[in-house]
């Protein structure tokens, strides 16, 4: 490490801008590369301060390792002597992923061998004077931008542009290798030229932009308030030129005007008699995706149909709730003379004791009463993923109930019956004890290993092994100390077989603890072969794995948690309080500890568990921590 610290410091770091870098191994070693090549270049010369600090914020900003030994290059033979250079080098490897680059063509964009003297970058410099003494705060910046508008440069470029720099470099349509983190594969290129002939090199402004030159849209400055509700009277601003419609929207992207200060409009009405829907409004919100790249976002009402058209949609299908917006949907693509697919709508399937409208749902995640979209609790696809629901039962449950234009409620239970049939012939079994009861075998000859079917109905499909040991552990719900009436397993006075072990254990001994509680049995055993038929048997485990369990019962108490009339208070009122139950220290045989997170086992006797994604197995012991929930229960339904 101390050699590593030194080789660094020998480029100008310091020794903790060295230490710190080395905690970085992919960039520690990158960085040794870069100067192993450096030196090889320079021979018994030194790196100089400059050149080393470029050699560093090369390799932080690279991001193609296959360019490092070129840019190394002209970074040492003094080729690339700014950050501005380097800049513009990085900027230009990223646009051209190609193997071979032009060198005249780099140089020319690096500025390799262009002097600039202050003399020159003063006579470049233009000074704006402006009286603000009268003018409000928000005139004085539109008269500033104006200004700026007016001045442009040989590029074609405003001066505001200039100004704002990385904010408004929007790549063109089909370089989107110029984006930050996009991955660049050997078919890159020719799938994005297939999507320009496609697509005609249009994103959604742009098409937006053609609809107010085409006079179908406008941008007003009514606020949402004055939208809402029915009659609302004709925007004041539907007729203004479409020259200043232009500029406006403009102004919209380059973030000129406040969130709810003017939207963009289409000239057109709705099914349901709503007026010039919105097509983009202003949201000065991070994008999942593209961060803050964008300002304007735009509506359902003008992305659903355009999307549809671009990505060659032949049937949209949406629930009924959107045959209002069919009109919209039809008139907008033929508005701008795109290829128009067909809407079909179909009525909403609805499932009882949960809901499925996503604001309610952010209301529990935010509320704290799930964990998040995908709490297995809810009917959210990742929700049911997680919580182990098979996709092909899902799909055999959406055809059974059928597609219909009225809209439809069913009960859980009907989707648990598609689910089972799925799980039964595709999980294999294991034993799995949840609330554990110590067993110890007096009189068992010696350890052995029992070999149990994965699939007892057709042992052909497989088997594991698991131990079995003088020491075992059964359910605490299979013992019970006073023989009751219909109850057929183990009691005193009663003895119990255990599945597979080929062994029937009668009690000798029954202990408690200081709470006069069941602690620990010791039982002798028999051959299943030599004794009576037991009435009953019982799973166990022997050596098992610690694990958690999470048992899940419907969330809600009422069936229609959404109906006023059931449920006064609303559905937050209506929760399960016994939705969720944990058990931390359940027993599972060890054929369990080679899960993959969603793999599913039926657990014999108890019910059918998904290993979830949470789940850390550090250690291969029984300390090692499996986090496994029920998908569906045998004994009685979830839901």
């Amino acid at each position: 490490m101390a050699d590593a610290v030194s080789i660094f410091m020998s480029i100008g770091l310091s020794e903790q801008k060295a230490k710190e870098t080395l905690k970085n191994e992919a960039l520690s070693s990158t960085l040794k590369r870069a100067i192993e090549q450096a030196q090889g270049l320079l021979g018994s010369a030194s790196i100089d301060k400059t050149a080393g600090t470029l050699l560093y914020n090369m390799v932080t900003r690279l991001k193609d390792s296959n360019r490092l030994s070129f840019l190394t290059e002209y970074i040492i033979t003094r080729k690339i002597t700014s950050e501005l250079q380097l800049s513009a080098a990085l900027d230009f490897i990223k646009s051209h992923p190609q193997e071979n680059l032009d060198r005249l063509e780099f140089e020319a964009a690096c500025g390799v061998g262009v002097m600039v003297t202050p003399e020159q970058i003063e006579d470049a410099v233009r000074f704006f004077e402006v009286d603000r003494s009268n003018l409000e705060p928000k005139l004085f910046l539109h008269k500033i931008y104006f200004l700026f508008v007016g001045e442009a440069n040989t590029e074609g470029k405003s001066l505001m542009e200039q100004l704002r720099g990385e904010a408004l470099k929007f790549h063109k349509p089909g370089e989107n290798y110029k984006t930050e983190g996009y991955v660049v594969t050997s078919n890159t290129m020719n799938l994005l030229k297939k999507h320009l002939e496609e697509t005609g090199g249009q994103l959604l402004y742009d098409l937006a932009v053609d609809l107010i030159r085409r006079g179908h849209a406008y941008v007003c400055h009514q606020r949402g308030e004055e939208l809402k509700g029915h009659n609302v009277p004709p925007s004041p601003w539907r007729e203004r030129p479409l020259e200043e419609s232009l500029l406006l929207f403009d102004r919209m992207r380059k973030g000129m005007f406040a969130e709810g200060e003017v939207t963009l409009r289409m000239k057109m009405v709705m099914e349901d008699g709503k007026m010039d829907p919105v097509a983009y409004r202003i949201k000065y919100t991070p994008h999942h995706r593209t961060g803050d790249t964008w300002c304007i976002y735009p509506t359902y009402d003008y992305t659903h149909c355009l999307c549809d058209s671009i990505e060659n949609i032949t049937h949209s299908l949406c629930t009924k709730e959107f045959q209002s917006r069919r009109s919209s949907y039809f008139w907008l693509c033929n508005a701008l003379d795109l290829y128009c697919p067909v809407q079909w709508e179909y009525g909403r399937l609805n499932l009882t004791y949960t809901v499925v409208s996503k604001r309610k749902i952010i209301k529990l995640v935010e509320t704290g009463i799930v964990r998040d979209w995908d709490d297995p609790r809810l009917f959210t696809l990742t929700a049911l993923r997680r919580r182990g629901f098979p996709s092909q039962a899902i799909n055999n449950f959406c055809a059974r109930v059928g597609v219909t234009v009225a809209q439809t409620t069913m009960e859980p239970h009907l989707l648990e019956a598609c689910v089972r049939e799925v799980l039964n012939d595709t999980t294999p079994r294991a034993m799995a004890i949840l609330e554990p009861l110590k067993v110890t075998i007096t009189n068992l000859p010696t350890n052995k290993e029992v070999r149990v079917p994965d699939f007892p109905a057709n042992e052909a499909k497989g088997s594991h092994v698991v131990p079995f040991s003088k020491t075992i552990f059964i359910e605490q719900s299979d013992f019970r100390e006073v023989m009751e009436k219909g109850y057929k397993r183990l009691t005193s006075d009663q003895p119990v077989g255990l599945r597979h072990a080929g062994y029937v254990i009668s009690v000798q001994r029954v202990i408690k603890d200081g709470c006069g509680k069941v602690c620990e049995l010791e039982v002798s055993c028999a051959s299943s072969d030599s004794v009576e038929k037991p009435k009953a048997f019982i799973h166990w485990v022997s050596d098992p794995l610690r694990c958690e369990v999470r048992l899940y019962e419907r969330l809600f108490l009422h069936k229609n948690p959404e109906d006023p009339a059931e449920v006064p208070a609303g559905f937050l009122s209506d929760i399960n309080p016994n939705s969720l139950t944990v058990i931390e220290s359940a027993l599972v045989d060890r054929s369990v500890g080679k899960a993959k997170v969603f793999d599913k086992f039926q657990f014999e006797r108890v019910g059918y568990f998904s290993l979830d994604p949470d789940s850390t197995s550090e250690k291969c012991d029984v300390a090692s921590k499996y986090n496994i929930q029920i998908v569906l229960n045998i004994r009685h339904a979830l839901f």
